[in-house]
């Protein structure tokens, strides 16, 4: 609820990596790893705000944010094929009107 995102390992309770107000206090409604790159993550917050996290590239902030001007986002998802090495990788947004919006990602984010 503060924009803080913990990365854990199942075997333990505390913290591999913490990042405290990664979305400067907006609260995150969703986030899921990429489908077809292991080191990438994608956050959105409360406020249509996309983030995306490579872990290979930089552990301290997020490499790119998107901001989605035109309507309130209310939940993203991730699709992809990760069994093939084609480097498609989309994000799904559902918007608060019930419209569905899918945008690919750049292929350095999305590639194996």
């Amino acid at each position: 609820s503060d924009g803080s995102i913990r990365l854990h390992q199942m075997t333990s309770e505390y913290p591999l990596m913490q990042w405290n107000d990664s979305t400067k206090g907006q609260p995150i409604i969703a986030l899921q790893w990429a489908v077809t790159r292991p080191a990438v993550f994608f956050a959105l917050d409360a406020s249509s705000n996309i983030y995306i996290w490579d872990l290979l590239e930089n552990d301290l902030l997020p490499v790119a944010k998107q901001t989605i001007p035109s309507e309130r986002v209310v939940t993203m998802t991730l699709l992809g094929e990760p069994e093939k090495a084609n480097g498609l990788l989309g994000i799904v947004l559902a918007k608060e009107s019930g419209q569905i919006d899918i945008q690919y990602v750049k292929k350095k984010w999305a590639l194996p």
